[in-house]
């Protein structure tokens, strides 16, 4: 074989194995429910997405955690009061804290930006289950920031009527190496 063709051969297997590879990704991601970065004809992506966890910064050592797993389906783009998934905090210091989870009832997202709102189900904070809470999340990498709707009003068990996907801004920033959010940002479709 010549050397021009032993070249030949090796370009078109290399070329061979990274079609392979990105299939192989694009496979998993989208068996995991992460976006592919494309929308493939007949398979619509979701409109929005805020999923992950981690931890926040604190100097005094508490432990506060926020999860979430909110999803706007694609055949309700336009309304993200349609919004599902779950949540969950919890504030720890010293031993002494609360922990709340609950569904998601509305999801908004702009670029990396993502607000959502949903109402605790269950808890250990005395007069919060059955309120609706907020968050706010600035995916930025593994610098992420959050704020959450009882920022300015003591706790959750003060935001009985607090209307759907509105929160405070993201202040509060996520420990390192604790954890990631991911938001999948949200297309509206405008009529033309």
């Amino acid at each position: 074989m010549s050397r021009n063709a032993s070249a030949s051969t090796r370009v078109r297997v290399a070329a061979g194995a990274a079609v392979l590879i990105t299939v192989a990704c694009t496979a998993s991601a989208a068996a995991y429910g992460r976006p592919t970065g494309t929308d493939s004809p007949g398979t619509p992506r979701e409109a929005a997405a805020l999923t992950g966890s981690a931890k926040l910064y604190r100097p005094l050592g508490d432990d506060i955690t926020f999860t979430f797993d909110a999803h706007l389906a694609a055949e309700h783009r336009m309304d993200p009061a349609k919004a599902t998934g779950t949540f969950r905090f919890s504030h720890y210091l010293n031993g002494k804290g609360a922990w709340a989870e609950g569904r998601i009832d509305c999801l908004f997202t702009g670029g990396k930006v993502a607000v959502t709102t949903g109402v605790i189900t269950d808890t250990d904070l005395p007069g919060a289950k059955g309120n609706r809470v907020g968050f706010t999340v600035h995916d930025r990498g593994r610098h992420d920031r959050v704020g959450y709707s009882w920022a300015t009003v003591g706790g959750p068990a003060d935001t009985k009527n607090l209307p759907t996907c509105v929160s405070a801004p993201p202040f509060e920033t996520v420990k390192n190496g604790t954890g990631d959010f991911r938001v999948l940002p949200w297309k509206p479709e405008y009529p033309r």
